[in-house]
C-alpha cells in the first residue's frame, strides 16, 4: 500500500511530516510513502531522521506550496505545482492508495472534490472528526466543511457517518442522532425539522438506526455513535470541545503545582492523568477523514507533530481497508431525495 503525503503541508512541514514518515515505513511492514514536495528540503529531513537511504520512501518534487493565505476555493486550479495538487493528482492517477495532508482544509477540500472527485451522487464532501467520549468515540458530521446545508445534505452526512463508524471503529449498527437545542422531536428551525423527518424515514426503513435529536451535552454520553450537524454548529462544537480540553489540563496543571503535597499527589496519578491526557489528544488519532470523496483524503492538523502525522498515515491506511468510499457508493440509491446524482 502507498500512502501519499503533502509534505509541504502544516505548521511545522516539512521536518514533522517526514519523520512522521519515516514513523510509519519504520512501524508499518507493508506500508510505503511518497512524500510530495520541495526535493531539496525534503531530502535534507531524510537525511536528519537517518533514512536518506530507506527505499520505502520516495520523493516526488513540487516546487511550489499552498499557503493559508490562498484562496482555498482556487488554490489547486491556479498552482499546479503545489505539493497538495500534485499529491491529490497522483490519487486520481493511481499512484497512491490515499492522501494525507495537514495544509490547509479549504483547499484540500475543495481540492479533493475537483481533482479526485466526489462519489456520484454525494451533494457535498463532509468532514468527521472522532471526538472522545469514554467508548469508541463519536463521529462528528459535518465539522466544518459545509457552513451552508440542505436536509438532504444531512441525511447524506447521517449514512457517511454511520458507513464509516461501522467499518473504521467496529461499531455494529452504529446509532445516529442529529444535533439540536432540544431533544424533542418538534424542536429547531426548518432545516432540523426537515431533516429529522428525513432521518426518520431512513431509520424505519431500516437503512440507518436514528434515535432522534441530540443536545450539546449528550455528547459525552455514549448514548450515539455518530452525530449530525451542519458545519456550522459542527465546527463551533468541536472548537469548544478542543478549547474546553485544552482550559481543563491548565487548570489541573495550576492545581497539581500548587503545593508540594499537590506535587506528590500528581505523581501517584501520572499514569491515569497521562492515560486521560492520551484519549483527549488529536494526536492519537491523527486526522479527520474526507467522506464522499472517491479515495480516501485525511487532513492531519495544521499543527501536526510528527506523531500526529505517523496517526494521520495510519488512519489513511485504515481508511483502505475498510473502503468506506465503497459502502457509500453500494448505498448511494438510498442517499438521494430526487434519485439523481451530481
Amino acid at each position: 500500500m502507498t500512502i501519499i503525503l503533502d509534505a509541504m503541508g502544516g505548521d511545522n512541514a516539512p521536518r514533522s511530516v517526514v519523520a512522521g514518515a519515516v514513523s510509519a515505513v519504520r512501524e508499518l511492514p507493508d506500508v510505503d510513502v511518497v512524500l510530495v514536495g520541495r526535493e531539496s528540503d525534503i531530502a535534507a529531513c531524510l537525511t536528519d531522521c537517518g533514512a536518506e537511504n530507506e527505499p520505502r520512501i520516495r520523493i516526488r518534487h513540487a516546487p511550489d506550496v499552498i499557503t493559508m493565505e490562498d484562496d482555498p476555493a482556487t488554490a489547486c486550479r491556479v498552482k499546479k505545482d503545489a505539493s497538495m495538487t500534485v499529491a491529490l493528482t497522483m490519487l486520481k492517477n493511481g499512484e497512491g492508495d490515499a492522501v494525507v495532508s495537514a495544509g490547509s482544509t479549504g483547499a484540500l477540500l475543495t481540492g479533493a472534490t475537483l481533482i479526485v472527485k466526489r462519489i456520484r451522487g454525494i451533494r457535498r464532501a463532509a468532514m468527521g472528526p472522532v471526538l472522545p467520549n469514554g467508548g469508541k468515540g463519536v463521529l462528528l458530521m459535518d465539522s466544518g466543511a459545509n457552513v451552508e446545508c440542505t436536509p438532504e445534505y444531512l441525511l447524506q452526512f447521517a449514512f457517511m457517518g454511520s458507513f464509516y463508524a461501522e467499518h473504521m471503529l467496529g461499531i455494529e449498527r452504529p446509532r445516529v442522532a442529529l444535533l439540536n437545542v432540544g431533544a424533542e422531536d418538534t424542536k429547531g428551525g426548518e432545516l432540523q425539522k426537515a431533516a429529522f423527518a428525513l432521518l426518520r424515514e431512513a431509520s424505519d426503513a431500516g437503512r440507518i438506526c436514528f434515535i432522534g435529536n441530540a443536545e450539546g451535552s449528550d455528547l459525552f454520553t455514549g448514548k450515539m455513535d455518530v452525530l449530525v450537524a451542519d458545519g456550522f454548529a459542527g465546527n463551533v462544537m468541536l472548537k469548544t470541545v478542543e478549547g474546553a480540553a485544552k482550559f481543563m489540563f491548565s487548570l489541573l496543571k495550576g492545581v497539581f503545582y500548587a503545593s508540594t503535597k499537590n506535587k506528590l499527589a500528581a505523581l501517584v496519578i501520572k499514569n491515569d492523568l497521562a492515560g486521560m491526557k492520551a484519549m483527549l489528544d488529536p494526536s492519537e488519532i491523527g486526522g479527520t477523514p474526507m467522506l464522499g470523496i472517491t479515495k480516501p483524503v485525511v487532513k492531519a492538523h495544521g499543527s501536526s507533530d510528527d506523531r500526529a502525522i505517523y496517526g494521520a498515515i495510519r488512519q489513511a491506511v485504515a481508511c483502505v481497508h475498510a473502503d468506506v468510499a465503497g459502502a457509500i457508493e453500494r448505498n448511494i440509491e438510498y442517499m438521494k431525495l430526487n434519485g439523481k446524482g451530481e
